[in-house]
């Protein structure tokens, strides 16, 4: 299933394309934003959406601007905050029943987290990341990562123990500054994308699975979102 087409408003003048994936019974609504190279219908992000419907848990799945415009270049922090308020906004008209979570692929999740650092998104409970990219490949850093402090909601890492973007040790470290608000998912093998070796034995659709499974478990344990957030 790659889920029911809709178009999102940011403003009068814009709007992006998203993609809307509801199983049955679904108990939870992820808004799930795509990485820096490659929009929301690619075979990641379908193959995820639909690991995540098998537990229950309902996609929101959106076009950043550039990926709508065609281009390569991302979008300015601002316009991408913008995109990732009216994804949430109608998610929240869609499926107002559903606990609201939100993040997504990498780049998506940064976005996500940043927009929410700036300024709370409206009935969401915790922000999940796929792939945090903590630092450019082979350049490994933490600066990526400050923003998170101003995150108050919880938030989990999902991320492989061998990703090129987010050293392990690093990541660690992040996590546990960050207290009881953040958890961690890892992958042991993993890239950023999830893929394992073949040496290992697992199968890539394996380590989705247990990732959607593991969101969906972190989901259930969130609280309500505050008054006026």
């Amino acid at each position: 299933m790659s889920g029911e087409p809709v178009r999102i408003a940011i403003d009068d003048a814009r709007s992006v394309g998203g993609l809307l994936l509801v199983p049955d019974g679904a108990v939870a609504c992820y808004v799930f934003a795509h990485g820096a190279g490659a929009g929301m219908g690619h075979a990641f992000m379908d193959a995820f959406a639909n690991d995540l419907a098998a537990v229950k848990i309902a996609t929101l799945r959106y076009q950043f601007p550039y990926m709508e415009r065609g281009s390569k270049r991302p979008d300015a922090p601002a316009d991408a905050h913008a995109a990732v308020r009216a994804a949430v906004a109608h998610a929240q008209r869609a499926l107002p029943a559903l606990p609201l979570i939100a993040g997504g692929k990498s780049y998506g999740g940064r976005m996500t987290s940043q927009a929410q650092a700036i300024a709370p998104l409206p009935g969401v409970r915790g922000i999940a990341f796929v792939g945090f990219p903590l630092h450019p490949a082979g350049k490994p850093g933490i600066e990526r990562a400050t923003h998170l402090r101003d995150v108050a909601i919880p938030m989990l890492f999902v991320s492989g123990t061998r990703d090129e973007l987010a050293d392990i040790a690093l990541l660690r470290g992040v996590v546990e500054g960050l207290g009881r608000r953040s958890t961690t998912h890892l992958v042991d093998d993993a890239d950023h994308s999830l893929h394992v070796p073949a040496r290992t034995g697992r199968k890539d659709a394996d380590v989705r699975s247990g990732a959607a499974a593991a969101i969906a478990e972190w989901a259930a344990t969130l609280p309500p979102p505050s008054p006026g957030r």
